[in-house]
Order: C-alpha cells, then structure tokens, then sequence
C-alpha cells in the first residue's frame, strides 16, 4: 500500500509501509521504531493520558529522553478506545495499514474489537504482530510479564548466577534484555511476513513472545541441561588493572600465542600447563590468575592498546559515558540526536547500513496527539469540522 504521509521516501526500504502502533513500554514500541527508521509511517495511538513511559525519568523540563528513545520518528494520535467512536476510527485506519503491532495482555485487543480474527477481514493483506511475555495460547498467556519476571522464568538469571564466582542470590535487573530481544525479533518476523505476503498476497498473524526470546539467547545451556558436561565451561574473566578492568578474550591457539608473548612469557608455548586448548581448560583459572599480575602492572588502556595490537582480543570495561565517545569515534552516525519540546539529545540508530538504502532514526519526538487531526484528514479524508465533531463526543479524551 502506498498510502504514507511521508511520501519522498520510498528510497527507504519500508517507505511505502503504514504502521498502526498499539504499543507501550519497551518491546513493542522499539521494534515499532525501527521500522520507523526504515522509512514506515508509524501512527501511534495512545490512550488520552499517554504511554506511560512519557513519564518516566531521565526527564527534561517533563520530557522523557527514555519516551523519545523509542518512539523518535513516529506519529501521535490521541484514541480513548473505551469509547466505540475511537474503536470505528481505527477500524477505518486498519482498512489503510500494512502492518498493527500491538503488545497489551492478551485478551484486551479482543475485549476491545480489534482482534486479528475481527480486523483480518477488513484488511486481508493486514500483518497483525502481537507482542507478549508468554504468548497468546497457552496456560501461561494470561500470566504477567516483564522483563524482569520472564529474566528469572527462562533460567537466564540463575545461568548467569551459576556463572559468578561467589554469588549467592541472582543479580540485580536493570537492563530489560528480554524487550529489546523481543522487538528485534518482532521486527525481523514482520520483515518475514511482508516477503511471504509479497508472494501469498495476504497477511497473518504473528505472535512473539519475550520468554522464547530470551530462551534463545541460552544455546550452550539448553543442551547443556539435557546433556550435562562433566566440568563447568571456562569463563572469561575480568582481569584487574591499575585503574580498573580489562577482559582479554583469547579463544584460539594462536591468540593464546600472541598473549604468551606479548605478556614477555613465550614459553608457556611450551608449558604442559598452557600449551594445548585441553591443558588450558584443565588450568584455565591459574592461567588467568598469572596473566592478571601482568594486567595489573598497567593502566586498563595500556592494556587493551598493546594487547590489541599484538594480536590479542581486549578491551578496557568503559562506562556508557566513555563508549558514547567511543562511538562518536567510529564516525559511524551510531548515535544521531532527535528533538523533543526540551530539546536535543542522542538515541541509537540501527547497528546496520544498507548500501543502497537510507536507514536512520527521525528527528522529532512527537508530542501526544500531536498528529490526530493530521491523520485523520490524509489517511480518512476526514474534515475538519468531522473531527471537531469527534473530539466533542470525547473521542479522543475527555471533551
């Protein structure tokens, strides 16, 4: 469908796509962004009072940062779905859509008339992805999931756990690994779908879910539990520095050589100790016990800069501060700046450039509702008095 209100941009590879985004949080409205930057029109639709995450620090003059990180690029519009109205507009919407992502409970969609089985034949050709921590179907699909519950439900945090030397408790939650996975998977399923409606001529449904994202990330230990290995696998890591940490990642014999000798120890070559993978294994933590009296006589970039150099994969641990400038330094565009009504600040764009294709996250952080009545006109036709007549019967918030 070409139906974009962003016409100009069908150099983009999602440039004649229309996106409905029912999404809030994280997961649903980052995948929905990404499709955003690779060139779709994506409408949100918010409840009157906004997605939540408006609301959530770190905040400028009352404006989220962490908001505009997700949702750079797309459109607002402002639906009080409670009232039928609203819930018809959307029908009329869904009639001109490529693509709906939405990633309430399940059941809600449903309970509101906006089911795939209920949406599908106003729109055949329609890619309805519902996003969700345990899936649709199932005993577990009511149950509710955060990042944080589904970490500890797919054994993520005790394997990471059982990988601490000294650990007695999992570690603390803070960064919502199992959202950011499901919307890169989201996306790449709806990137799937549009190939297979490209070929079928119609849509479907589909339904990702955060607790079989985050299983995916436990390849070595899902067959680990069925096959248990006699010892615990090696792990790499941190070795102490003069003024902090560096990980040195040699996996091949011929790192592990160009470490003996960068290290001035050429002839653990030849030690029975250290000379074959097997002999490492067997003596892997007093391998790294000897090669962290080493590190520990230099700074963390003295470290990396001479082990890199000699061969030796290494990295000093940054703060997220440093690595902003790290990436600055890739000349890369990694981290462009987006505008909200406070002003300026930096997101992430895709970690991939296309060669023929523009890529890139939008400018502009759209304010609630800011695009209703700009939607409404180009994708319905609606006047302006049609849609004054709407926001008095409280359509889009209370009149």
């Amino acid at each position: 469908m070409s139906h974009s209100l962003h016409a100009g941009h069908t150099s983009r590879p999602f440039g004649d796509l229309r996106v409905l985004d029912f999404t809030s949080m994280m997961a649903g409205p980052y995948c929905s962004r990404w499709l955003a930057d690779l060139g779709a029109e994506v409408i949100k639709i918010e409840p009157p009072e906004g997605d939540y995450m408006r609301s959530r620090p770190p905040l400028r003059a009352g404006n989220s940062c962490y908001f505009g990180h997700l949702n750079a690029g797309k459109k607002s519009i402002a639906l009080d779905l409670k009232n039928p109205a609203a819930v018809n507009l959307v029908r009329d919407l869904v009639k001109t859509a490529d693509i709906l992502i939405e990633n309430f409970r399940p059941g809600v969609m449903d309970r509101l008339g906006l089911s795939f089985s209920q949406l599908q034949p106003l729109n055949p050709r329609l890619i309805y992805c519902s996003i969700s921590g345990f899936g649709q179907t199932g005993e577990a699909a009511s149950r509710p999931a955060f990042a944080q519950i589904v970490h500890a439900a797919s054994g993520f945090d005790l394997t990471n756990m059982s990988y601490q030397d000294g650990q007695d408790r999992p570690a603390n939650t803070g960064i919502f690994i199992a959202d950011v996975l499901a919307a890169i998977y989201a996306g790449f399923s709806v990137s799937a779908a549009l190939v297979h409606r490209q070929k079928t001529g119609t849509g479907q449904h589909i339904d990702v879910t955060l607790a079989e994202s985050m299983f995916s990330l436990l390849v070595f230990e899902l067959q680990n539990a069925q096959f248990p290995a006699s010892r615990r696998r090696p792990m790499y890591k941190p070795s102490r520095a003069k003024d902090g940490f560096v990980i040195i990642a040699a996996v091949s014999n011929y790192n592990f050589d160009n470490l003996f000798v960068a290290i001035g120890r050429p002839e653990w070559k030849n030690d029975p100790r250290f000379s074959s993978s097997t002999a490492r294994l067997e003596n892997w933590d007093e391998l790294f016990f000897l090669i962290e009296e080493w590190t520990m006589t230099r700074t963390a970039g003295e470290c990396e800069r001479f082990l890199n150099e000699s061969g030796v994969p290494c990295s000093r641990y940054r703060t997220v501060s440093e690595a902003i400038d790290d990436m600055d330094a890739l000349n890369r565009n990694s981290l462009p700046f987006v505008q909200d009504a406070a002003g300026t600040f930096r997101v992430t764009n895709l970690p991939f450039k296309f060669s023929a294709a523009e890529i890139s996250v939008g400018s502009n952080v759209p304010p609630l509702g800011a695009d209703t009545h700009a939607v409404l006109k180009a994708a319905l036709g609606l006047s302006e008095s049609e849609i004054s007549e709407l926001a008095g019967a409280g359509v889009f918030g209370p009149a």
